[in-house]
């Protein structure tokens, strides 16, 4: 029984201290993590695929606040801080910056809103003329016989 309760303790403290200790614990940067988050400053394209010595530059930067032990967040900072917002890949979700993200997903939305509408009413057209089909003109006598004539010569 008191091998059953020591187990019990063991996995519920490994269940509860685990996780918490693990998201406590802040997490090491590396070159690798930071490069496709940072554009080189000459070529303007992401910083683990420039080969520019300005890239050369910024990565050896990035390497020595590792080194220091700097966290990914205080390396961004860092970064933004020696060469601009104009380093980063992704702009800062705040402010004019917003709508970076925002205007794409709005221009989405307004276009499928038109693409339903425009639909909508096309199928409406179609279904219900607007103009009621006017009736036939009554055939003549003589255009009946014709008719006729022409149906008894083409029957088998």
């Amino acid at each position: 029984m008191r091998r059953a309760l020591a187990t019990l303790a063991c996995l519920g403290a490994l269940l509860l201290g685990g996780p918490a200790a693990a998201l406590a614990a802040p997490q090491r940067a590396s070159l690798s993590d930071i490069e496709d988050e940072v554009m080189c400053q000459v070529c303007g394209t992401p910083l683990n695929v420039s080969q520019s010595l300005q890239a050369d530059r910024e990565r050896a930067f990035i390497e020595r606040l590792i080194a220091q032990g700097r966290s990914k967040r205080e390396i961004k900072d860092a970064l933004v801080a020696q060469y601009g917002e104009g380093v980063l890949a992704l702009p800062k979700d705040k402010g004019f910056n917003l709508a970076v993200y925002l205007v794409p997903g709005l221009a989405i939305l307004l276009a499928g809103g038109l693409i339903g509408v425009s639909v909508a009413r096309w199928r409406r057209k179609r279904i219900a003329p607007s103009e009621p089909l006017a009736p036939a003109p009554p055939r003549a006598d003589a255009e009946d016989e014709r008719l006729d004539a022409d149906l008894e010569r083409y029957e088998l």
